[in-house]
């Protein structure tokens, strides 16, 4: 339980509606900012207007999926007003406090350093990014679907990278009987796809990959759909690409050659908003209670 525990969350998407709700469910005090327009009634929680004095006590702090821009911005799709987190606000939290988000730009890193507040990009949490990404393999089968006169099945699909989210959507295309290659950059991941019958290629290679291809799906963060390899992909060929933004694919020379591309990155949030918050709010609950308990056993 986190009875006794002061949470703040500022801004966020239709993804924080889980996390408030756990938080409330597990009895903790919570405080929404920004969070004006907000219809639904949760019991038991207060509003505040973004302040250092709203955020002197507090335990933890949440922040959206992507906290803050390179100028502090917080996004808040509840409200109509600007967020701005600066300076004023990280040094009123009390030291044992813990910061969450998704993942941090320079800006909020460089803020908790300075006043060392402890940062948790939960991004960067394995378990996290593996069950985020089923709604990220299904969210680029959908738009596959919503973009192409063909079925999945029977299509000749590339994917390129094996992390984590590589991983389940060349299974998920496999299992959908889509023949699926995938681009890797080490022999061990060349190895378990092998292993896994997805007929690996190494990524320096895809050139050679490219014609056939109907359906090609980046993980990979970094320039690796060239003009090059676009210019060797059939007109009919679809490329998705799940990498950060600026994603991996030479949008400018795909639009010229007429070749539908798309950057898709954030999925989770968009195509299974309520999946992905029980996601984030499992992992920081679970975070909050082990500090919590840490902190009661050094007393």
């Amino acid at each position: 339980m986190l009875t006794g525990i002061q949470v703040a969350l500022i801004g966020g998407d239709a993804r924080q509606l889980e996390v408030i709700h756990k938080c409330s469910e597990l009895d903790a005090s919570v405080v929404l900012i920004g969070f004006d327009n907000l219809q639904n009634q949760f019991s038991g929680i207060t509003k505040a207007e973004l302040s250092p004095d709203a955020l002197t006590g507090m335990d933890a702090v949440i922040l959206p999926a992507v906290g803050t821009d390179d100028h502090g911005r917080v996004e808040s799709l509840f409200s109509s007003s600007e967020l701005i987190l600066g300076d004023e606000h990280i040094a009123a939290l009390p030291k044992h406090a813990t910061l969450f988000t998704g993942m941090a730009r320079p800006y909020l890193r460089e803020l908790c350093a300075k006043h060392r507040i402890r940062l948790v990009e939960l991004f960067d949490r394995d378990d996290v990014v593996i069950y985020n990404s089923i709604p990220t393999a299904e969210g680029a089968i959908m738009i596959a679907i919503q973009n192409t006169d063909f079925t999945i099945h029977g299509s000749k699909s590339v994917v390129l990278g094996f992390g984590r989210t590589g991983i389940t959507l060349a299974r998920t295309l496999q299992g959908m009987g889509a023949h699926v290659k995938v681009g890797v950059n080490k022999p061990e991941y060349y190895a378990r796809a092998s292993e896994m019958r997805l007929n690996p290629f190494y990524t320096h290679d895809l050139l050679a990959q490219a014609p056939g291809t109907d359906l090609l799906f980046n993980t990979v963060p970094s320039m690796i759909v060239t003009a090059q390899v676009i210019a060797s992909l059939p007109h009919r060929a679809v490329i998705i690409d799940l990498a950060s933004r600026p994603g991996g694919t030479d949008f400018r020379f795909a639009e010229k050659r007429g070749i539908k591309a798309m950057l898709a990155p954030g999925l989770p949030g968009i195509v299974a908003p309520k999946t992905a918050g029980r996601i984030i709010a499992d992992a920081l609950t679970k975070i909050i209670m082990e500090e919590a308990t840490a902190r009661r056993n050094e007393q």
